[in-house]
């Protein structure tokens, strides 16, 4: 309770300074509340000690129901409505970025999983998108927060960055807005980005992010089909050493118990949120209600993530990881431009 009690006042400050700077998106200030926290000198020991597990629950489970809620915001219609090319483009942009980063947290000597988490974050949908990778691969809590970190540090630089490129690049408020939607990473930094050049931007930018949230699913599907088969094949190469030949029923048992899920409960939650928006019955207020709990959810689980972030150890541990999540927004950035420019041509 205390650690959930503080997450609760640390959305309230978020959501109060959003409101009185819109072009901060309250998602943002939530991690960035949750490093503070975890680092001034007058509130380091109360997160790292009775809050820190309420926070480490938030920082698991109010991601999954967050991420569920995620899905009330995709329509099909929308998606379809942008036309076949531009739905390949925005799939072609997401897994040559999702490869591509991969590839450069390898080059920068990132362990296996940080660079899993950091490509699906960039490519995909930011923290949320780190969260389903991290419950379906079974990777611990703890290794999702240098990611997590990553993509809102970068997500917020685009905030910044690329508003002061569009005069520069002579792109049309359209274009902008398709790049954005295409290359940035969470959907409020998409918001504040892509507003500030007007409605036209604003409403191509939801859409084609919403389009790469959309892919979520099929990534998450596909890493949970993978992980199914090299745990069946770790658990039977452990059984055939362990057991003898003539105990076939005690090998099999072995290699079937305890299979991790194809995909996940609550990514299974999002695809239903995602075909229940689709249909239509939705009122607006229960979209606007669900829009609500979404933020609840993924600030308060945005907190616990910063909450566990120790600068001094950041900096000292996660010089490579900085220097590798800069190379990937810039790839993900010409990506997005590259595709943005073709769907508007």
């Amino acid at each position: 309770m205390p650690g959930l009690l503080s997450a609760a006042v640390a959305l309230a400050v978020a959501f109060a300074v959003h409101a009185l700077v819109p072009v901060l998106p309250a998602m943002t200030l939530a991690v960035v509340l949750g490093l503070l926290a975890a680092n001034l000198p007058g509130t380091a020991v109360w997160i790292a000690g009775r809050a820190r597990p309420g926070l480490d629950f938030a920082g698991k489970h109010f991601m999954r129901g967050g991420i569920v809620m995620l899905g009330l915001k995709v329509s099909i219609m929308d998606v379809l409505g942008l036309g076949w090319l531009a739905l390949l483009l925005i799939a072609g942009v997401v897994l040559a970025g999702f490869g591509g980063t991969y590839l450069v947290a390898r080059l920068f000597r990132l362990p296996r999983e940080t660079s899993l988490l950091v490509a699906t974050g960039f490519s995909i949908c930011g923290a949320s998108a780190i969260g389903a990778m991290a419950a379906v691969r079974r990777i611990r809590h703890v290794d999702t927060v240098l990611p997590v970190a990553l993509v809102t540090l970068c997500g917020t630089l685009a905030i910044g960055v690329l508003p002061l490129l569009v005069h520069p690049l002579q792109l049309s408020s359209v274009a902008f807005g398709a790049w954005t939607g295409a290359s940035v990473h969470d959907v409020g930094q998409v918001v504040a980005t892509a507003q500030t050049a007007g409605t036209a931007a604003l409403g191509i930018a939801v859409v084609v992010k919403l389009t790469r949230v959309l892919l979520l699913a099929p990534m998450v599907a596909v890493a949970g089909v993978q992980q199914r088969f090299s745990a069946a094949r770790r658990r039977r190469d452990e059984a055939a050493r362990s057991t003898s030949l003539g105990d076939a029923a005690a090998l099999a048992s072995s290699v079937a118990g305890a299979l991790p899920p194809v995909v996940p409960l609550f990514v299974v939650g999002f695809v239903a949120m995602v075909a229940l928006r689709s249909t239509g019955w939705l009122a607006p207020g229960w979209l606007d209600a669900g829009a609500g709990l979404q933020d609840i959810l993924l600030g308060a689980a945005l907190f616990g993530l910063g909450s566990a972030v120790r600068i001094r150890t950041l900096l000292h541990t996660g010089s490579r990881a900085l220097l590798a999540a800069l190379v990937a927004w810039l790839l993900i950035a010409l990506l997005g431009l590259g595709a943005a420019l073709l769907m508007t041509a």
